[in-house]
């Protein structure tokens, strides 16, 4: 029986923590660099979440042994591949709505997390309180985008980078503890070959 190839899953998980640190690495420049201009935080960050869209989706069609990291990243990585588009191609249209839009997007994965963090206690994965903890924090901040407080872009631009730290750690932890590659691994069924027998009476 040929076994699966885990190219995929090597991908994957490889390019969800290479995207949970870039995610860290841009929370620490925002909040160090609050008066960067926003046209540039969202030019970069599009390329970040398309880049990262196309990694959950490679995800979702790796098939990993626990389907737990990536079992939602097929809608999820469609809608941040078209957030990515959006802010990337017209940063300058759609400001106003920036924060509000990465909040969703962030609130949405912490949701997905939610999910994922129930399923591992089902798995019975130790830390999975982790994944839960996580998802708390950054769904929390996440809300915080979306009512958007009454301060200046400087404190907004910090709590962004804040939340983005968040999101990067909360991905990078599901990566690490629920995504087993096993090289042995077979399909998820057999393909039988049938032949039909001839009636020996003719």
């Amino acid at each position: 029986m040929k076994l699966r190839s885990v190219i995929p899953m090597r991908i994957a998980k490889i390019g969800y923590i290479i995207m949970s640190l870039f995610l860290f690495s841009l929370g620490i420049l925002f909040i160090s660099q609050p008066d960067i201009s926003v046209q540039f935080i969202g030019k970069i960050l599009g390329i970040v979440l398309i880049l990262f869209g196309c990694i959950k989706l490679v995800g979702y069609f790796s098939r990993d042994l626990f389907r737990l990291a990536f079992q939602y990243d097929l809608q999820f990585g469609i809608l941040i591949i078209v957030l990515g588009l959006v802010l990337f191609l017209k940063p300058s249209e759609v400001i106003n709505l920036f924060f509000a839009a990465m909040g969703f997007a962030i609130l949405a994965d912490s949701l997905f997390k939610f999910q994922i963090a129930l399923d591992s206690k089902k798995f019975g994965i130790g830390k999975w309180w982790g994944i839960f903890a996580l998802a708390i924090f950054a769904a929390g901040l996440a809300l915080v985008l979306i009512i958007k407080p009454n301060v200046s872009t400087k404190v907004l631009v910090s709590l962004l980078g804040l939340t983005l730290i968040a999101m990067g750690c909360m991905n990078l932890f599901v990566a690490i503890t629920t995504v087993k590659i096993i090289k042995h691994q077979y399909p998820d069924y057999i393909e039988v070959d049938y032949f039909e027998m001839e009636d020996e009476n003719k």
